[in-house]
């Protein structure tokens, strides 16, 4: 009769010893990442972008040659062995600008994807946990800006507040990203705003409420570090997305000054009429080296999701 109760705690000990998942729980990030570390395809994603990101952010490493220099006789000469791309209609080497393209154009997807997740997020979670009219304005002022697609929208500011051939990057960067915040923000709004709506009722931030922790206290603590998942996920996807839409921008001469080397104006440049029939190299690489940076976001993204959506499993 003594030794009964001493039977269970022995195999539960025992179980716990032969399976460590049993000892301690995991997080969802925790969960996750046994998840996604299994698959090929996001290793394959984190690779891509990796290796992207350093190009833009250490073109060096990848070229020693000036993307400016370019002597007019090389022009629309095809890939050889001192430039592998080629080079363009001007006798740059497309390499080198594709290289450095990276910067300005992943610069922009990164900043604006950041900048819509902040400001969706922040207002996402102050109309959900204040509700009331509160939520019926930001509401109704999202579906507004909701209701104007992303390209058509960035064209119309960007022709408004038009950029200087010689702005810097900085200022160019940032204008392009404005424009694209201020049209990408509803759809991040929505989806802060539902994922907080499901956070409200649990039982600790009821508990909080109780004890009289103080509104930002309870957004701040437990609120939004609860709600974040689903708009982190989003806007690895979007971050994609954003950078197609630079490049589309400069591609019809608005978005990035020519003075600014992008993937985009490198796309737009050999667009020209007869160029992709005689300097096919000229539009290829570029618009490979851009796929692929968009492909990776949007597949990561994609990855993360099905990892933490138990549906997706």
């Amino acid at each position: 009769m003594t030794n009964e109760p001493d039977v269970p705690m022995q195999s539960l000990e025992t179980s716990a010893a032969a399976d460590p998942s049993l000892a301690k729980s995991r997080s969802l990030w925790g969960d996750a990442w046994e998840i996604m570390r299994r698959r090929p395809l996001f290793w394959i994603a984190a690779a891509m972008m990796i290796f992207f990101l350093i190009m833009a952010a250490f073109p060096e490493l990848f070229t020693s040659k000036d993307p400016k220099y370019c002597p007019p006789s090389f022009a629309r000469q095809p890939p050889s062995r001192d430039a592998i791309f080629g080079y363009d209609m001007l006798g740059c080497d497309v390499y080198v600008r594709t290289v450095y393209g990276a910067r300005a154009s992943i610069l922009v997807g990164v900043l604006t994807a950041m900048f819509t997740a902040l400001l969706g997020s922040f207002l996402g979670t102050v109309a959900a946990y204040f509700g009331g009219w509160v939520d019926q304005v930001i509401s109704r002022l999202a579906d507004v800006f909701f209701a104007i697609p992303l390209l058509l929208g960035a064209i119309i500011i960007m022709y408004s507040i038009p950029t200087d051939v010689n702005a810097p990057l900085p200022i160019a960067v940032m204008k392009v990203v404005f424009a694209l915040s201020v049209l990408g923000w509803p759809n991040i709004f929505r989806l802060m705003r539902a994922s907080v709506l499901q956070t409200l009722p649990h039982e600790y931030v009821l508990a909080a409420r109780a004890l009289g922790a103080r509104s930002q206290r309870i957004m701040s603590s437990h609120v939004i570090p609860n709600s974040l998942t689903p708009v982190l996920v989003v806007s690895t996807i979007d971050l994609g997305a954003y950078i197609a839409v630079e490049a589309t921008l400069s591609f019809l001469g608005i978005g990035l000054p020519g003075g600014i080397i992008s993937w985009g104006r490198a796309i737009s440049a050999a667009s020209g009429i007869g160029f992709v029939r005689q300097a096919p190299h000229m539009l290829v690489f570029p618009a490979v080296t851009l796929s692929l940076t968009v492909l990776s976001f949007i597949m990561l993204g994609e990855v993360i999701r099905d990892a933490i959506d138990p549906k997706m499993r």
